[in-house]
């Protein structure tokens, strides 16, 4: 299994999905629980196809869903 830790991709997802979980924090409950969860997933999603990509030799569709995922975001 391929080691994602030391890509500057992985850490910059990293941080974001920690910036992602202050910024739900900070939300009025009713949009912790609506809004807040699509971030929380959607950021999650990102760092998954990540790891994925860098485990496959063909990542170019992968690293297609992570750009849809991430302009989704």
């Amino acid at each position: 299994m391929a080691h994602t830790e030391h890509l500057p991709i992985y850490k910059a997802a990293y941080g974001f999905c920690l910036y992602v979980e202050q910024l739900v924090r900070k939300l009025p409950r009713y949009h912790e629980y609506a809004a807040g969860q699509n971030l929380r997933e959607s950021a999650r999603a990102v760092l998954k196809l990540i790891v994925r990509a860098n485990s496959r030799r063909e990542k170019r569709a992968v690293l297609f869903r992570i750009r849809e995922e991430v302009e989704a975001l």
